[in-house]
């Protein structure tokens, strides 16, 4: 697949040789060549066993971009059965782990080599402005897989002293292997990094997967799927059910063969965003599989006096108004000193009039359309029940008179505490502004933490001592000092509380993707000495019976 330029009209059906061609796609004056978008079972692209099919809309337009299989709960036995089969049976499971790196580097390597094309599908797909889809929601997505790409032969256990040591002359150690199936349930707002973040520990650690992308978003995994055809990852290993989670996140979560669920998105769940429902979790803890959660936040923005105001007012833009707001780590909430807050908010309005709203494929773009039509009526909602409060609309508040689902961005001020928006996330741009009294460390502390979420959390300051007495008081998985939004590879990821529980990301979410089994011998003094000898190679070893090593 590649991507040409045409002159196919944005919504046109496009002719190769005179001949109607489903499977391509035209937007904005670009011909994406040869897209499927059908299930991926075990290798291959299918449809849906009944044949349902829904349109996936690009919310610059509201146009139908393509048709989609609507994948039912017998597409879910079908890749289940398959990712068994490959686990179990296949050319995976029996893999070298430094042979299953090489695949996933390749796969990196063709994610590279395909990043614009990845970048377009996701900007016309999700809304994204293209710079951000390319640097960070493909740019992070190749750099995920080549980080777990390298743990794949670092993956090890243990060898472990025991009490009974002597005289018994006992060795105990561990092994990391596979759990098995994994089922994926992925969001709407980063669909492709979303996709890495979950997927790329899971294949690592040599498990097989099923991964639901979400119902309004489901391009780009299909793009992934061909390209890890590409890259030579045997069939089975990866399969892709697009749907809806009620049905297919409710398969996945009681299928008895899937020994693993992760799941990123929203704490309540509305159509059409449905991508799970809370029925799932229950079922996957009662038939026990592992499950790891990341769900809302409403994360914390603490801005003191003696900030660097320019940082402070770019940073503070950026965690409310990344990725238009469509972001699990947005700060849901600023408090903000009184005596510099009349001076950044004054500010931040100043730089909110010189974004540039419209078409994310557009490179000089600032803030593109939300994700689809249910959540941009909801966030108006949001901000009319803001205005009821009596919190003061400082900007924004409405959708932007244009065709698509834009939405202005906004700050809302005087926000006090028990206010719903005070205490909901709204997930769009919307920045919730409170003041808090100088010098009152403590008591922003304490408003701060007063939410049932526990994802992320930041505090501006020159003081390293109020940032250090603050950042270690902050109930949050991840706390920001004078930064915002900067997350890496190499760093886990997760909160607590009803943010959900689980890390992505880091050295330790290769763990949680592995069985530890314990190994425990009772062993003559000989078989130590051999089984030493395997583990150190210092220097020259001889067994008791004069057998040289």
């Amino acid at each position: 697949s590649s991507m040409l330029s045409g002159s196919v009209p944005t919504g046109q059906p496009v002719e190769v040789e005179g001949v109607s061609q489903p499977g391509l796609i035209a937007k904005s004056g670009l011909i994406l060549f040869g897209f499927d978008g059908k299930c991926f079972i075990n290798g291959k692209f299918e449809d849906a066993e009944d044949g349902k099919t829904y349109n996936t809309v690009n919310p610059t337009d509201g146009s139908v971009i393509c048709k989609v299989s609507y994948a039912s709960v017998a597409d879910v036995d079908r890749a289940v059965s398959a990712a068994k089969e490959a686990f179990d049976n296949g050319p995976w499971g029996k893999m070298n782990p430094r042979d299953r790196g090489r695949l996933l580097y390749s796969l990196a390597d063709l994610m590279e080599e395909h990043q614009e094309e990845l970048a377009t599908i996701e900007t016309i797909d999700s809304g994204a402005v293209y710079t951000l889809a390319l640097k960070t929601h493909v740019g992070m997505s190749i750099q995920t897989f080549r980080y777990f790409a390298g743990w794949c032969d670092k993956i090890q256990g243990s060898t472990i002293p025991i009490s009974q040591a002597r005289p018994n002359r006992n060795l105990t150690f561990t092994k990391k292997e596979p759990l098995g199936v994994c089922a994926i349930v992925i969001p709407w707002n980063y669909p492709l990094m979303m996709l890495a973040w979950k997927s790329a520990a899971c294949l690592a650690a040599g498990n097989t997967l099923v991964l639901k992308p979400a119902q309004v978003t489901p391009l780009t995994a299909l793009k992934f799927a061909e390209l890890t055809v590409k890259a030579g990852i045997p069939k089975g290993v990866i399969n892709i059910v697009p749907g809806s989670g009620g049905l297919v996140g409710q398969r996945m979560s009681d299928h008895p063969d899937i020994r693993k669920l992760g799941f990123t998105g929203s704490t309540p769940i509305e159509p059409p965003a449905d991508d799970f429902c809370s029925f799932c979790c229950s079922c996957a803890v009662s038939n026990l599989k592992k499950v790891s959660l990341e769900l809302g936040g409403k994360s914390p923005l603490i801005i003191f006096s003696d900030c660097d105001m320019d940082k402070a007012v770019r940073m503070g833009m950026s965690s409310v108004y990344f990725n238009k707001g469509e972001n699990c780590i947005a700060a849901g909430r600023l408090f903000v000193e009184e005596s510099i807050h009349d001076e950044y908010i004054r500010r931040v309005v100043e730089e909110i009039k010189k974004m540039k709203i419209g078409d994310p494929l557009d490179r000089s773009t600032d803030h593109g359309p939300q994700n689809h039509k249910a959540h941009l009526d909801k966030l108006v909602e949001y901000c009319e029940i803001g205005v009821k409060e009596r919190a003061t609309l400082v900007y924004g508040g409405r959708q932007v008179d244009r065709p698509g689902f834009f939405m202005e961005p906004t700050v809302f001020t005087d926000v006090e505490d028990h206010m719903f928006i005070a205490k909901e996330e709204s997930f769009g741009p919307v920045m919730v502004v409170s003041k808090f009294k100088d010098g009152d460390v403590d008591g922003v502390l304490s408003r701060a933490n007063n939410t049932e979420f526990g994802l992320a959390s930041g505090v501006f300051t020159r003081d390293i001592n109020k940032a250090m007495y603050v950042s270690e008081r902050l109930e949050a998985g991840t706390v920001f000092v004078n930064t915002y939004n900067k997350t890496d590879v190499a760093a886990p990821f997760g909160g607590f509380k009803q943010s959900g529980f689980g890390k992505d990301l880091g050295k330790s979410e290769q763990n949680t993707h592995c069985i530890i089994t314990l190994y425990h011998f009772k062993t003559s003094f000989m078989t130590m000495r051999i089984m030493c000898m395997c583990i150190q190679v210092r220097k020259p070893c001889m067994s008791t019976c004069g057998l040289k090593l």
